[in-house]
């Protein structure tokens, strides 16, 4: 018994002050939110948009345009610019209610609004959500287990994922929506109770990810069933997921020392 309190205070408070404190600092390689300067680009260079493996990025009324939602972040694109015309900052505020949200380069990036004030009696203060893994490679699945630990501590928001969509509020989605999965998808979506939220977490669940255009996937779970909140990534930071979740739930307020800020196009 000893052992055990000594143990529990050397090991000290872990659960991050977030989002009473801003979140920790990133690791050095954290890909973050897409920063285009088109002006930097060579005339008739075509370079990053040949060299995105989900078409992702374009040149579009002469000017870049970068879907998140396709975006696997795996800098391709940055690598290939002469002229370093694209970069990734480390902000991991990316979430949008909007698919059409998610695209950057022709304005600011517009983080996700929160539920109306009805849903937010509904859901802010107790939200369970049943995970459903339609197709994917794990990553987002463990990114969003992460959520769980002691670090994050998702209950501590009322968010909790449980074992049967009938006790659900709402689906958290990770993976393409392969044809096998479609059916079991759209089921468990009408098995949870209205009023109901549907969370698209990762490039998957958003647009099919690298699996894009395949005979075998749907290209994201809106293909499905209505989606409420996108959350982009390939996988999302457990920081980018929270961040989203807690701004559907209008959690974040403009004095939030993250609620804001430069997000640049």
């Amino acid at each position: 018994m000893f052992e055990i309190l000594r143990e529990r205070i050397q090991q000290q408070y872990r659960t991050a002050g977030y989002p009473e404190e801003p979140a920790p600092a990133r690791p050095v390689r954290f890909r973050g939110l897409p920063l285009l300067d088109s002006t930097k680009c060579p005339e008739g260079c075509s370079s990053c948009v040949e060299a995105c493996p989900t078409q992702a990025i374009k040149h579009q009324d002469n000017a870049l345009r970068l879907d998140m939602g396709r975006c696997l972040f795996c800098t391709d694109c940055m690598e290939a610019c002469p002229a370093d015309a694209v970069r990734y900052s480390d902000d991991y505020r990316l979430a949008t209610r909007t698919r059409d949200g998610l695209v950057v380069g022709a304005k600011p990036l517009e983080l996700a609004q929160a539920l109306d004030k009805k849903a937010r009696r509904i859901f802010g203060r107790s939200l369970k959500l049943r995970q459903v893994s339609a197709g994917g490679c794990n990553a987002c699945e463990a990114d969003v287990n992460v959520l769980n630990t002691v670090v994050f501590d998702l209950g501590r928001f009322g968010i909790q994922f449980v074992a049967s969509p009938r006790h659900a509020d709402g689906l958290l989605i990770t993976g393409p929506v392969t044809e096998n999965m479609r059916l079991a998808l759209i089921k468990t979506y009408e098995a949870v109770p209205a009023p109901k939220l549907v969370i698209a977490v990762g490039a998957c669940a958003i647009s099919g990810g690298p699996y894009i255009g395949h005979g075998e996937v749907h290209n994201g779970a809106d293909s499905a069933v209505p989606v409420d909140l996108y959350v982009p990534g390939c996988p999302p930071s457990p920081w980018t997921i929270l961040d989203g979740l807690l701004r559907l739930l209008g959690r974040l307020d403009q004095s939030h020392p993250d609620f804001a800020g430069p997000l640049a196009t």
